[in-house]
């Protein structure tokens, strides 16, 4: 009886030349396959994004295909190795499915390649605008402070005076601002001299007064997830000043943006202020890779609040100019007529005389605009 030829007959039958011949055109078809594999999981992704449905590995689905794959498995590999072929297909495809998505990001240079310049009452920040300062105290404690801090400040050519009208303490008891009456001292000294005024906001009931008073909202480190928050001063129709989360990575703080944006806000400054680590030497740690890479990333302009990163007067000027040198639009400092007397962070606070010798530190960096 005759029955199939042996692998070995085979062999023998036809030439090493022919075999490989066969396995490269096998190599082609799964090639084809792959590729349209890949088409139809790129729909699935693009399906889930508009779904609202950011997350795109499904582990349930994964062991389930695994699972069927393995049972079908006829040999002569062993499922060990067809399900680790297939888990590599399976990462690859979720890569793809990721990528894809990131690339539909309002925030994304893939969406727009130019820099975003924001020009604010005249006050030009991104692009090729020179860097700016955003300088003023942690919190408002009083008229005097503030007309002496603003008029300080306008006389060194500072155009955006920020303030603290709301606080938010660590220690509940802690001072927590002075609400809207600082909302509108703060206001009116800026417009007195001639500066644009930004100031938190912590809760979606305060945006519209804040929106009022201010020329820019910030949104701050420890509101960076607060996603009601976000989409409501992306509806404000106000400048955002958006500071990364205390341990937010850099994709959950331009997905914070994203928020914003998505409500149809495209005038975002990203705040590098330094992120928590084990580090017990200074406040927090500032990640300058991620000031580069939000440029390079983004369009959006991205500056960096040296103050809550150092949490150290003596480190302030070096932190600036490091992140000047890898292309911070902008630098963010606190600056209080009497930092011994403030009611808040007044260890890290600039006086008058410490920001003189700042600014004068960096005024050569301050005069170019910023560069990746």
């Amino acid at each position: 009886m005759r029955g199939f030829p042996t692998l070995r007959s085979m062999t023998h039958q036809r030439s090493i030349e022919d075999l490989r011949a066969e396995v490269d055109q096998i190599n082609r078809d799964l090639l084809t396959l792959l590729s349209k594999r890949g088409e139809v999981v790129a729909q699935i992704g693009h399906a889930k994004t508009q779904e609202g449905r950011p997350n795109h590995y499904d582990p349930a689905r994964e062991d389930k295909q695994l699972k069927e794959i393995e049972s079908l498995n006829q040999g002569p590999f062993t499922s060990a190795a067809v399900k680790a072929i297939f888990k590599e297909i399976f990462k690859a495809s979720l890569d793809l499915e990721e990528s894809n998505d990131k690339k539909q990001l309002l925030v994304s240079r893939k969406v727009k390649s130019e820099d975003t310049v924001l020009d604010i009452d005249g006050v030009r920040i991104g692009g090729d605008a020179p860097p700016i300062i955003v300088a003023g105290p942690c919190s408002i404690e009083s008229e005097e402070q503030m007309e002496q801090t603003a008029a300080f400040l306008a006389a060194k050519g500072v155009k955006i005076l920020r303030g603290g009208a709301y606080k938010p303490r660590t220690s509940p008891y802690g001072f927590q601002g002075m609400g809207v009456d600082g909302l509108i001292l703060g206001s009116r000294v800026a417009k007195e001299h001639g500066m644009l005024f930004v100031t938190e906001v912590m809760d979606t009931r305060d945006v519209e007064i804040v929106a009022e008073h201010a020329d820019i909202l910030q949104v701050g480190a420890r509101n960076m997830h607060n996603f009601a928050l976000l989409r409501e001063v992306g509806r404000a129709r106000r400048p955002v000043l958006l500071k990364r989360g205390l341990s937010a990575t850099i994709e959950e703080w331009l997905y914070a943006a994203e928020y914003i944006l998505s409500e149809g806000n495209n005038e975002v400054i990203l705040c590098e202020r330094g992120i928590r680590t084990y580090e017990k030497w200074t406040r927090n740690t500032l990640d300058l890779s991620a000031v580069a890479l939000a440029k390079q990333e983004t369009h959006l302009p991205v500056i960096v609040d040296v103050t809550h990163a150092a949490g150290r007067r003596d480190l302030l000027i070096p932190l600036a100019k490091a992140a000047l040198a890898v292309g911070a639009d902008g630098i963010h400092v606190e600056v209080h007529p009497s930092p011994a007397t403030a009611l808040s962070d007044n260890e890290q606070q600039l006086d008058f005389a410490g920001y003189d010798k700042f600014s004068e530190s960096l005024s050569s960096l301050l005069r170019q605009p910023a560069r990746v």
